[in-house]
């Protein structure tokens, strides 16, 4: 190498990323803008977006490698950045969070800050810096905002008063009052994980929104659903990790009740076929399998007050406009 010559830059995306980004067609046009959209800090207008925010989504792994999807909460202030490399929580995990388990020293972390009065959205990864009952502290990784498609406007008050929690018991399949909050969602979050290389600049854990009209997610049986995946921004986070790890874990709020149901099992990615072309605006499917699930109640310390659905889900239909897929 020449003393004019530079390193190549590592690739911010790893392997099942770029595999999913060339077989779509996209990998050239994100080759052009992903060096200057993921940063390896957080810059000073996330900083300041996370300090507004009154809840978080977490996206951890436990021992068995399964992922799950969790959500801190506090008053506004309860997320501080004390520099770029640096996020700090000053929260407890709700009673019955999976993070209660699988939060240590070390352990991979996906971050998603999500604003959803003004449907703004920030994604991070990183690792578990130190850990107390009451504190967390992530070192950023990767750090990247989000567009707002499919995200339905929501007031956020805080509840101090909000019901004791009663979590039920941990169950390998879906209840009746779970089957009616998937049945009637409009939103989820889901948590994947690519771990094949620690070294990986993409290494790590991540958590995702997904949006859609009431009801876009179909359930199959008492441990399966599936739901159409809309365009994005190319990236492919989750698809990505899913590519190299079926892996994944789902929280469902109701935003009603303030229950939250966590579940982590196995997906499938649907590609194509007559199940993706009879959902309108859907590029694939997927499908989920669970293997455990927890439905804790009155969990969420605040209450949402609905303000409209996003304007892009009119170009989405739903499964009762399926009758070929519905079953």
């Amino acid at each position: 190498m020449t003393s004019t010559e530079q390193s190549p830059m590592p690739s911010l995306l790893h392997d099942g990323e770029r595999q999913v980004q060339a077989r779509l067609g996209v990998a050239e046009q994100v080759a052009t803008f992903a060096h200057k959209f993921i940063r390896n800090h957080l810059i000073d207008q996330h900083r300041e977006f996370y300090a507004q925010l009154p809840l978080l989504l977490l996206g951890t792994v436990d021992e068995a490698g399964r992922p799950w999807a969790s959500l801190v909460a506090g008053t506004p202030g309860f997320l501080t950045t004390p520099d770029e490399l640096t996020l700090n929580i000053a929260a407890n995990p709700l009673t019955g969070d999976p993070l209660h388990h699988t939060l240590k020293e070390g352990a991979d972390v996906g971050v998603l800050g999500l604003q959803l009065e003004t449907r703004r959205r920030n994604r991070m990864t990183g690792r578990v810096k130190s850990l107390t009952p009451d504190h967390i502290s992530i070192a950023v990784h990767q750090s990247f905002g989000n567009c707002p498609k499919y995200i339905q406007t929501r007031a956020v008050s805080l509840d101090a008063e909000t019901q004791h929690p009663r979590p039920l018991a941990n169950a390998g399949r879906f209840s009746a009052a779970v089957r009616s909050i998937i049945a009637h969602a409009d939103t989820l979050f889901i948590a994947s994980a690519y771990a094949e290389n620690k070294d990986d600049v993409a290494h790590g854990a991540d958590v995702s929104h997904r949006g859609g009209k009431p009801g876009f997610v179909r359930l199959e049986d008492d441990r399966t659903f599936v739901f159409p995946d809309f365009s994005g921004n190319n990236l492919f986070n989750t698809i990505g990790n899913l590519v190299l790890n079926p892996k994944a874990g789902f929280l469902f709020p109701d935003f009603d009740t303030g229950d939250l149901v966590y579940m982590t099992g196995t997906t499938e990615i649907i590609w194509d076929g007559p199940e993706v072309d009879a959902f309108k605006g859907a590029n694939r499917m997927l499908r989920f399998r669970a293997d455990e699930v927890l439905h804790v109640e009155a969990s969420l310390p605040m209450r949402f007050s609905f303000g409209e659905y996003a304007p892009n889900l009119k170009a989405t239909g739903d499964w009762s406009a399926s009758p070929g897929t519905a079953r």
